[in-house]
């Protein structure tokens, strides 16, 4: 008898997305009709040695025509990945799974021999068409391991906050140690630092200038590019921010959660506007004082009251005229699960939104150059604090 694993998932896997092991075992017992594959799985956040001796889950497949079992963990790993990104920006799953077989021989369940699988790990995020089943992370963007996909040229405000995500984690590729930041004030080095937990698998780099640790100067900055580095050898291609004059309208700053689990920025600098909308029940209360000797009304009491009034806040931005590269970006933001507004920069606070923009036709530098878009937002928290 002979058991194998014949797929695998990725080092490290967007938990959306597939995660899959196949199986297979080469022996005759297989054409038993009661042939099943077991799959025993584990997960666990911290160090690479905190798996528990049970399993998390135990997962029993048929084979299919071929003899093989496929698995696909995908669901079970994504729903313990309950984090806000926000909170937790090294949202990181460890797990790995230890296969069987199992068929009945009279009235008695004959079991094979086991072989586990080595340890992965999956991040809060998905794939795209038309990338590979259990391709690995580090393929996936030019920008990696900058856990973004661009655009390579944005903008910033010299009063912007901000931190972007960096995979420090050991995936076969080399591991960044600093980021490198490039700009017409000179350059600066941001130092990153590896772990084997699995906090401290993503590790955060400033990318606004007012936010600490941001390595350069601000006055008289007019742009900087960061890149990673591992030593001397630079990682990935680099991303790079003019920083530009305040804008005749408010800027809007919107972040939102990237299909990497981290997030992505940009400055709605055109028109933006507020809505405020309100949502309301009535109902005819009993007049009058039934619970006294007569009965009488007061000039104050009404025939209708509201025991319902809520509320519901929107805003509408405009962007300023954007190159084709942000059309992958802002794809992201339209399927996004978490954007905030940073709505006020000397304190970083954030405000909670929803996209409500359903529809976008995206253009292309061909036919219209530069392009202008629209996305409306209704806010995450109602006017009314109701708990």
């Amino acid at each position: 008898m002979s058991l194998s694993i014949t797929q695998t998932p990725a080092s490290c896997s967007l938990a959306q997305s597939p995660i899959i092991f196949s199986i297979l075992e080469n022996t005759p017992v297989i054409n038993s009709s009661s042939f099943q594959y077991v799959g025993e799985l584990y997960y666990w956040t911290g160090s690479l040695t905190n798996s528990s001796s049970v399993p998390d889950y135990t997962i029993i497949k048929y084979p299919n025509t071929t003899g093989t079992g496929i698995f696909d963990l995908n669901r079970i790993i994504n729903s313990t990945l309950t984090d806000l990104a926000i909170a937790n920006t090294s949202n990181v799953k460890y797990f790995a799974a230890d296969f069987y077989f199992q068929f009945l021989s009279g009235s008695t369940f004959i079991t094979g021999s086991h072989v586990k699988s080595s340890t992965y790990k999956a991040l809060d995020g998905y794939q795209i068409f038309q990338e590979s089943i259990g391709q690995q992370l580090n393929t996936l963007s030019t920008f990696y391991p900058l856990l973004t996909d661009g655009p390579a040229t944005q903008s910033a405000f010299d009063f912007n906050y901000g931190t972007s995500g960096v995979y420090v984690g050991n995936i076969g590729a080399a591991i960044p140690t600093k980021i490198v930041y490039t700009s017409n004030l000179g350059s600066a080095n941001y130092n990153v630092s590896s772990s084997v937990s699995s906090s401290g698998q993503i590790y955060q780099y400033p990318i606004g200038p007012s936010q600490s640790g941001f390595p350069l100067s601000t006055s008289g900055l007019t742009y900087f590019s960061v890149q990673a580095y591992s030593g001397s050898t630079a990682l990935g291609q680099s991303i790079q921010y003019d920083v530009v004059c305040n804008q005749k309208y408010p800027n809007i700053r919107i972040k939102w959660k990237n299909r990497y689990g981290q997030f992505d920025y940009y400055n709605f600098n055109m028109v933006n506007r507020q809505s405020f909308q309100t949502e309301r029940r009535t109902y005819q209360p009993q007049l009058g004082s039934w619970e006294g000797s007569s009965l009488s009304y007061q000039r104050y009491d009404s025939s209708n009251l509201n025991y319902i009034v809520d509320s519901k806040q929107s805003i509408s931005v405009n962007s300023y005229w954007l190159a084709e590269e942000y059309n992958d970006v802002l794809k992201e933001l339209l399927v996004s699960d978490e954007i905030y507004w940073v709505y006020d920069e000397p304190n970083a606070y954030v405000r909670p939104l929803t996209i409500a923009t359903q529809n976008v036709v995206f253009k292309t530098g061909v036919v219209d150059h530069l392009i202008q878009y629209q996305f409306d937002f209704n806010f995450g928290q109602a006017y009314k604090l109701i708990i």
